[in-house]
């Protein structure tokens, strides 16, 4: 048995401790947006917020957690859209067909949480989310826009 904090609610689940928390939040609670992309860390389709930080939740055991960490969702991320990283995707018609796109907001979400005036050479060091349409020019885009919006 693990407890968790998803978005706000503590929720208990009855798995494995070395069970991917990707798998959790997508079959034991139903959360299915965030993807499931390569497995092994490499693509960020699988990208969430532990206390904040962007983490690839596709080999992140949930045996890791100890309960108390804020984990985040892109539903979590906010509940009506209004996130400003979710208003410039919006705005810009970042995704193309779209997959990726949660685990890409949250990267960009996290670094601008770290970084609110992050430069191009900060965009391309931290995020390494792999977009296979090439929406790599409007992600980039999209993060400087969602500079100037607010939460």
């Amino acid at each position: 048995m693990a407890t968790l904090k998803v978005n706000g609610q503590v929720m208990t689940v009855d798995v494995d401790d070395s069970t991917p928390l990707l798998w959790v939040i997508r079959e034991q609670l139903g959360l299915t947006g965030t993807k499931y992309g390569c497995g092994i860390a490499a693509c960020g389709a699988c990208t969430i917020h532990i206390d904040g930080q962007a983490i690839r939740s596709c080999v992140y055991p949930v045996g890791a957690l100890s309960g108390e960490e804020e984990i985040t969702t892109i539903e979590g991320l906010s509940e009506d859209g209004s996130h400003p990283v979710q208003q410039a995707w919006v705005e810009l018609d970042v995704p193309q067909c779209g997959y990726c796109q949660p685990g890409m907001i949250m990267a960009a979400a996290s670094l601008l949480n770290e970084n609110p005036e992050a430069t191009d050479e900060d965009i391309d060091a931290s995020i390494t989310n792999i977009c296979r349409c090439g929406t790599f020019t409007r992600v980039r885009k999209g993060i400087h826009l969602a500079k100037t919006k607010k939460a």
